[in-house]
């Protein structure tokens, strides 16, 4: 499972926005100032004071609309019991799943079906019961979460989501318990508020007509990817990783004391230095929802692969652009919880997050 890096701050600028969420109300005091600002990720340097400032983000890396949040999403999930069902001739996942109530991904993963979750007439099949959710046209992953008040985390591991981790009209997705959200501690409900890399990365796009094709990417896009349009990303890696900027390594991957860990590395840099794409890929998202992070963007490369540049002061692609390694996407900065220019970088394979110095060349280029 995905580390959870992130979550020592905060909330999406948009959370307020009438209708978003129904259901899964924040817990009391969400959103209002925290009295002492919380600690960066691991490996970022702290001030002197030991006080964290956090730098105003610049307009230029602003999402004043989330994709994740453009349509409602109404509470309506439906609980059934746990059953069993005899394959009948035709039959596919998803229609069982539309008789019996239960999602497609939640009875391969009862049942060890491997993708493409192909079943055989007469086979008798696990129905794991518990809450579902229906999703509609453009719901995204991170909406559906914050309607029960849950972490999008929780659900993807529940349904075992894979690589785009598009989601489709029509497909169920099941939910924690009532039982397990009714033992949720008020740090657990505040976390099913806040973002982190993990989320953005599986849980932002929204969510497509059951045949209908992502939206494909562009290298040159005149305006930014409509809120409500999935956009494709590559379903292969290819080529390899270098560096995205060259500076001093300020902060190392793994474990940095005090419960806190590094995601990934932070390089020192040169205020407005050039950030470049590590590989190939497609622009998943750019903004700044994740305070910590300031302007961030995250790249997808194919076969689950993911890359992500935190605190750039100036942000110079958009969401669902095409990149080629070695082209410049941002400027780096001190934004986010940082207080001296650099570049926070992470290299994920699926949900996990890996060591960038065992991926890219030996030295900085």
């Amino acid at each position: 499972m995905a580390s959870r890096f992130g979550r020592w701050i905060v909330v999406s600028a948009c959370v307020g926005v009438a209708g978003c969420i129904p259901h899964g109300t924040p817990p009391a005091g969400y959103g209002e100032p925290a009295a002492r600002p919380p600690r960066p990720p691991a490996g970022t340097p702290y001030p002197a004071d030991d006080t964290i400032r956090t730098t105003q983000i610049p307009s230029s890396v602003r999402q004043p609309t989330p994709s994740w949040l453009a349509k409602p999403v109404a509470a309506d999930a439906v609980t059934i019991p746990d059953s069993t069902y005899v394959v009948r001739d035709g039959e596919t996942i998803r229609s069982i799943g539309n008789k019996t109530g239960a999602g497609s991904e939640a009875i391969a993963k009862a049942n060890a079906i491997p993708v493409p979750f192909v079943v055989r007439t007469g086979e008798r099949l696990k129905i794991p019961g518990g809450r579902y959710h229906l999703v509609r046209s453009g719901q995204s992953g991170i909406a559906i979460a914050r309607a029960y008040g849950v972490e999008w985390s929780r659900i993807a591991d529940l349904n075992d989501l894979q690589p785009p981790y598009t989601l489709r009209t029509g497909q169920r997705l099941l939910l924690p318990s009532d039982t397990e959200v009714a033992r949720m501690t008020p740090e657990q409900r505040a976390q099913a508020f806040s973002l982190d890399i993990d989320d953005l990365a599986t849980g932002s796009e929204p969510a497509l007509g059951s045949n209908a094709a992502p939206k494909a990417p562009t290298a040159t896009p005149r305006k930014p990817l409509p809120k409500d349009e999935a956009v494709a990303t590559p379903s292969n890696f290819t080529g390899r990783f270098q560096w995205p900027l060259s500076g001093a390594i300020i902060g190392r991957f793994g474990p940095a004391g005090d419960g806190r860990r590094n995601d990934g590395i932070n390089i020192a840099a040169e205020k407005g230095e050039e950030i470049r794409a590590a590989a190939d890929g497609v622009v998943a998202y750019a903004g700044s929802a994740i305070a910590v992070y300031g302007g961030l963007i995250l790249i997808k490369h194919g076969d689950g692969w993911i890359t992500a540049y935190g605190h750039a002061e100036q942000i110079l692609v958009t969401r669902g652009q095409t990149v080629h390694r070695g082209d410049v996407i941002a400027r780096a900065g001190a934004t986010g919880s940082v207080n001296k220019p650099q570049l926070h970088f992470e290299i994920r394979n699926k949900r996990t997050p890996v060591d960038p110095l065992r991926y890219l060349p030996p030295a900085q280029n």
